[in-house]
């Protein structure tokens, strides 16, 4: 039993009533809260996270194609995969843009698909990934850029993204070259070839001879044949 000390008297005199239930439950949760403040990671660095001209492994600026879409208006698929619990997503990225998710940071450059008259035809793209981690059990959390450079869909073998937890992939690039059509244009002109017209309605059929008719003509040639 607590003692209360007042004022005037002796060391200790009378009894102090604990502290309420709520009290003792709260210090858990503000323990825990000043933990997880104490254990967030460093911010991503501004070149995971700025968006701007793409740019291409030398640092330089990429090429503009004198062909297809401009570059600041691609748009790739990217697919990413966490090895640690089997999870594939696709990302949605604009040249120069960047997503992040949970501690990896996808980041596109540029993209870049074969014309339709070139063969064999491929579909690429410059792509930079940051993943957050720590280099040895001793040291703290870090952005490092464990990727940057060009995907291919059909040789994903000509550069791999090497890292233990994350992988990257192409899936598309959306882009047109001139003269190219919409599938909605392409449906129309192979239904309607241009240079024919419209299909004739279908004319209505002849009517044929009424029952009277027919009986009269009958009736006439056995007349003409007695």
């Amino acid at each position: 039993m607590l003692w209360r000390q007042s004022p005037g008297e002796g060391p200790l005199s009378g009894p102090v009533a604990p502290p309420p239930w709520w009290v003792a439950a709260l210090v858990p949760v503000v323990f825990l809260a000043g933990c997880e403040k104490g254990s967030e990671g460093p911010p991503p660095p501004p070149e995971a996270t700025q968006s701007g001209p793409a740019v291409d492994a030398t640092g330089g600026a990429v090429t503009e194609s004198a062909f297809g879409t401009p570059v600041k208006d691609r748009v790739a698929t990217i697919g990413l995969l966490n090895k640690r619990n089997n999870i594939t997503q696709d990302i949605v990225l604009k040249s120069g843009e960047s997503r992040r998710v949970g501690n990896a940071i996808v980041k596109l450059a540029t993209c870049e698909k074969t014309a339709p008259w070139e063969s064999p035809s491929e579909t690429g793209a410059f792509v930079q990934l940051f993943v957050e981690e720590r280099a040895t059990t001793a040291e703290k959390l870090s952005w490092r850029k464990v990727f940057s450079g060009w995907l291919f869909r059909n040789a994903p073998a000509l550069n791999v993204v090497e890292h233990p937890v994350y992988d990257v992939w192409v899936k598309d690039c959306a882009m047109t070259f001139p003269g190219e059509e919409t599938p909605r244009d392409s449906a129309r002109s192979a239904a309607n070839p241009a240079g024919t017209a419209n299909p004739p309605a279908a004319s209505a059929a002849a009517p044929g001879p009424s029952p009277t008719a027919s009986a009269s003509a009958r009736a006439a040639d056995s007349s003409s044949a007695e």
